[in-house]
Order: C-alpha cells, then structure tokens, then sequence
C-alpha cells in the first residue's frame, strides 16, 4: 500500500497558494461593453440592467428566489436579440420580481463579515460596494471585486457556489458584458449567499486522499450512479436534501470531491464542460422532456467559471474549478444520480446549425425562460472554446430547443 506521503504533492498542488503552474490557461471571451457602446442594441441592455438594479431585489420570494433578469438579458443580447425583444424579455422577468426593502441596518467596512450569508442585508450590501466603487475605487468596479471578491484571509470567491451558484453566474456575466450594476449585484449576491460551503475551499484540512481516485470525472459520475450508499441516503430527491447531504453525510461527498485528480487543470476543465452538458441534456430519457431545474445551473455555473478563469488570479484557478466539482457531487447526489447516456442524444442534427438554435432560444416558446435561455447560451461557447469538430455541443443544444417542455423540480 501506498506510503500517505506520497499523496503529499497532489495535496499540495490542490492548496499552495502561489503555483502559477496551476493555472489553466484560456483565452478570454469577448467583452462586450455595453456601457460605452452607442449603437441601440447594447444601449437598451445598459438601460434595462440599470432599470433591473434600481426597481428590482436580487433575493425576492422570501428571500429564496434570485434575480436572473441580467442571466436572461445578457445571454439573448449575445444570441443576437433586437432591442425590441429584450424589452419583451424585461417585461416579461418583472412580473415576477420584487421591489427593494431596506435593511435591518447599515453595512459598514468595520463589520460586513458580520452581516454575510443573511439575505436581509441586500439592500444594505448594495449600498455598501456601490460606496466603495464610488469613494475609493473611482467607478472601477474590478477593484471592488479584487479588494472584496480576491482579497484576505476568507475571499468571497470561495463562495461562489452559495445560493445555487447564482453569486458565480452573476459575475461571470459582469466580466463578460463589462457591467458595473451586474458586479455590485454579484458581490452582494457572494454577501448574502455565503453559506458553510466557503469552508470546503478556505480550510486545506478538507482535501485529502480519496480511497480512489480518477482524472475523468465520467468515470467518477458513473461510479456515483453505481455507489449504492448513495441510493438510499434520501426517501425523495430534491434541493431540500442539499443542506442535509453535508450535514450527514460529508465524509460521502469528501470521498467523491477529492477523488477527481487534476493532473492536467486545462483538459480535465475542458472535460468538466463536456460532462455539464451531459448532466443536463444527456440524463433526460428520450420522450420525458425531463430536465432538471437544478441540474441546468451546474451547466450555467461551467459557464460562468469559463468566463471568470482568464479574469482572476491563477491561485484561484483549480480551486475554482473543484468548488463547481462539489456543487456537481451534491446535486448529482440529491437528485439520486440519474443515468448519463450518450444514446440520448443523437449524433444527426439534420442539418440544422447554431443558427437554428438561437432562432428557437429567441423566438421560440421558451424565450423568456431565463435558464433555457442561458442553457442555449452556455452550451454556445463551450463549443467556440473547445471547438466542435464532431458537433457533439450543437447535437445537445439542439436536442435541447426541439425536446424542451418545461422543468422539472422547479423552483
């Protein structure tokens, strides 16, 4: 048997802080800024997102549902929207939304960490980054998120995956429209959603040798779905069973989180895209139009980390990457780990192209569905990162859009 001192070098790579040889090297996506742009199309989006922050709550519904208006906006503009369907689209997210409430009280520099993970201090952590924007930071609100985001003994980057993911979606799409509203509302989101998941990525104590191990994390999501004691942790599956998963049962998902062996950070993250997608599309059994709300935001959640890699530190780069990997494990788990089969999805698209499938995600039934929307989106450029040479991402994206009845599990 292998000394315990030779897993020392992987335990390491997973949490020295300073390896830039860690660093998985993408090329930044393309930024749209909105906020400079004169044409009618990227103004009407910096109006609606400033009409989204100022009218609108980012938690609502008792503080359980997030504001996915700039999701939604952000990923139709780069589908090509006309300014006339966005505002559709705006109308159409508003109706449900809900309109700022203060605060308890003021959050101040002195004491914000006091305030994290209580939804009722949204407001009061909006006003908090948007003065630090302002007062010390010139309007720059990529200082903001290195200051508070990128910054001290805890960074709220290592939170990311709080409340559904929806903190890291939120600033994936700040970097990528160039937005400050949607970057104050990703650092209040990161306040609010702070949750005991920080911990996973904060405290090295927690990664560890796995009793296995695999650089394939098909291999690991298929030994999830055979791994009986996972069968029978829950008499239901659904998010309630997320907090509970940890509770009881952490030793399960450490075992399934450190299991995934990054040798190669790049690869395997290309890999970890693949694999989103097929959580999302490939789990639905053809005729079930079965797809799984919870399960979308582990393919939006990718996404965003594709977006976030070439933007921040590269001491965050693995780390980044491993948080999604425990917010794949537990949703995997919760939801009793349905079968991944490629067979559902077929490999003859019939000719129909990308173009086909941004008609049907802006015009189609569905195209005021945030997360069908963004679903389309992401699956987009995971195919222009990595390329589709055997149009396996446009098979999915189009199983999609002809396939899609709804959700299931919603919200």
């Amino acid at each position: 048997m292998a000394s315990i001192l030779s897993y020392v070098p992987v335990v390491n790579r997973f949490i020295t802080s300073n390896d830039e040889s860690r660093s998985i090297d993408l090329p930044p996506v393309e930024v749209h800024h909105v906020e400079t742009a004169p044409e009618k199309r990227p103004r009407t989006l910096k109006h609606l997102l400033r009409a989204n922050h100022v009218n609108h709550s980012i938690l609502y519904n008792h503080l359980h549902y997030h504001n996915h208006m700039p999701h939604i906006l952000c990923s139709a503009y780069l589908l090509g929207a006309s300014d006339t369907q966005l505002h559709k689209i705006y109308d159409a997210e508003a109706k449900e939304l809900e309109p700022w409430v203060p605060s308890p009280a003021e959050v101040t520099k002195d004491d914000w960490r006091t305030f994290l993970g209580d939804g009722r201090y949204q407001r009061a952590f909006v006003d908090f980054f948007e003065d630090a924007m302002v007062m010390r930071h010139n309007y720059d609100w990529k200082k903001v998120v290195e200051e508070y985001m990128l910054s001290g003994k805890e960074p709220l980057v290592n939170c990311l995956i709080g409340g559904l993911g929806h903190p890291l979606i939120h600033l994936g799409y700040a970097y990528e429209v160039d937005n400050k509203e949607i970057a104050i509302e990703a650092l209040a989101l990161s306040a609010t959603q702070y949750s005991f998941l920080h911990k996973y990525s904060d405290d090295p104590s927690y990664t560890k040798p796995s009793s296995f191990k695999s650089s394939s994390l098909l291999e690991l999501l298929t030994r999830m779905a055979n791994d009986q004691r996972l069968g029978k942790l829950f008499e239901e599956p659904g998010f309630s069973n997320f907090g509970p998963l940890f509770e009881h049962h952490e030793d399960l998902v450490m075992e399934y989180w450190n299991a995934w062996s990054l040798d190669d950070p790049k690869k395997q993250f290309q890999e970890s895209q693949e694999v989103a997608v097929s959580l999302f599309v490939a789990t639905v059994p053809p005729g079930t139009h079965a797809y799984n709300f919870f399960i979308v935001h582990l393919l939006t959640s990718s996404h965003a980390v594709r977006i976030l890699l070439p933007m921040i530190p590269a001491k965050f780069h693995v780390s980044l990457v491993r948080q999604w990997w425990l917010f794949t494990v537990a949703v995997y788990a919760i939801f009793e780990c349905p079968k991944i089969d490629p067979d559902y999805v077929t490999s003859d698209v019939a000719g129909k192209q990308w173009n086909y499938v941004e008609d049907k995600a802006l015009n189609g039934a569905y195209a005021t569905d945030a997360h069908f929307v963004k679903a389309v989106r992401a699956m987009k450029e995971a195919a222009r990162t990595w390329g589709d040479v055997h149009e396996r991402y446009l098979a999915a994206a189009v199983r999609l859009v002809d396939d899609f009845r709804g959700w299931t599990h919603p919200h």
